[in-house]
């Protein structure tokens, strides 16, 4: 196994560890006495949460040239529509915001810094996907790469309106 191999492995390791544990955490150390409208949050954090890790398999299923029977990862194109005009890793910051719905909900210490550690392994993961986008697609992958930002779906937002605003 190669150092890249490496670090992936260890990433993806570590974050199954750090995501599990937090989850189950959550059963065990939910603070009752917490605040409600910090749970609220929380939960509309989860929802939007489901809606960036779900609809990638649904867009890429759809719009990236996927073989029959194969799954939506097998894309062949470049797909810059729906949630891919907004961000280009979903799925991670759907991961990120799954950590931080979690923090909210339960509102313990312990989960809290689990959650952080997760973040950061969820994000920390990206620039290793990209490496593998501009691999397979190239040129293409590095210009759509400077016009819809890696998970900062504020500024994403922002774009695609300024861009069908002047489209």
């Amino acid at each position: 196994m190669n150092m890249k191999e490496r670090n992936v492995w260890l990433i993806a390791s570590a974050l199954g560890i750090v995501a599990v544990s937090q989850i189950i955490l959550c059963f065990l150390l939910y603070n009752k006495d917490g605040l409600e409208s910090l749970r609220y949050v929380g939960w509309i954090t989860l929802a939007i949460s489901a809606v960036f890790g779900w609809m990638p398999i649904f867009t890429l299923q759809k719009k990236g040239g996927v073989p029959k029977r194969k799954s939506y990862v097998n894309t062949t194109v470049i797909v810059d529509s729906g949630i891919y005009a907004i961000v280009r890793h979903p799925q991670y910051l759907a991961g990120i915001f799954l950590s931080l719905a979690l923090i909210l909900i339960a509102q313990h210490w312990l989960i809290a810094v689990i959650g952080v550690a997760a973040m950061v392994l969820y994000y920390a993961g990206t620039p290793q996907e990209e490496k593998s986008c501009i691999e397979k697609f190239g040129d293409d992958y590095k210009l759509y790469m400077q016009i819809v930002p890696r998970t900062n779906f504020l500024v994403g937002v922002m774009r695609l309106l300024k861009r069908r605003k002047s489209g």
